[in-house]
């Protein structure tokens, strides 16, 4: 069922919120906090948000595959392998922030343009099916808020971990 035009303005106001929202969840997380593992396999903060990262940009070029090709291919990814091989804990944290506000910042006039049959513009994705800007648009305005909360437990693990 297709979203009504103020369903998608309100995602898109929460996918143009979502940068914000996840730097002020950064900001509560004192230094030695950024590359604490909750446990084995889970990701630090610092790892959260160089995930955010990479998935915005992904994000970013899936939109317009959708928009701009027909029935295009939508190419899922592990991202547990994306942050192992890729080393997420190197990667420096300032420039995957920037990275992930810019892909944002770059989508969210696009979103904000599109007329009503670009939203049921459709690909395939290779995880998900049948996959259509509605779609994408549901997945990604909730994706960063996702993360921040994540952050947010992340804190609190390490918190009572350390007291």
């Amino acid at each position: 069922m297709s979203l009504t035009p103020r369903e998608r303005t309100a995602l898109i106001d929460r996918y143009a919120a979502g940068p914000r929202q996840l730097r002020e969840a950064l900001a509560r997380v004192p230094g030695p906090a950024l590359v604490w593992q909750p446990a084995p396999g889970k990701w630090s903060v610092h790892e959260v948000i160089v995930h955010c990262a990479d998935a915005e940009i992904n994000s970013a070029m899936r939109i317009r595959y959708l928009l701009a090709a027909e029935q295009p291919t939508i190419l899922g990814y592990d991202q547990d392998a994306w942050a192992r091989t890729l080393d997420y804990a190197a990667q420096p944290l300032e420039p995957a922030l920037a990275a992930l506000e810019a892909a944002r910042a770059h989508t969210v006039p696009l979103l904000r343009r599109l007329l009503e049959p670009a939203w049921q513009r459709a690909g395939t994705h290779t995880e998900m099916g049948p996959y259509t800007a509605e779609k994408w648009l549901q997945v990604y305005a909730e994706h960063l808020e996702v993360h921040a909360r994540q952050i947010d437990r992340n804190l609190a693990a390490w918190n009572a971990s350390v007291h």
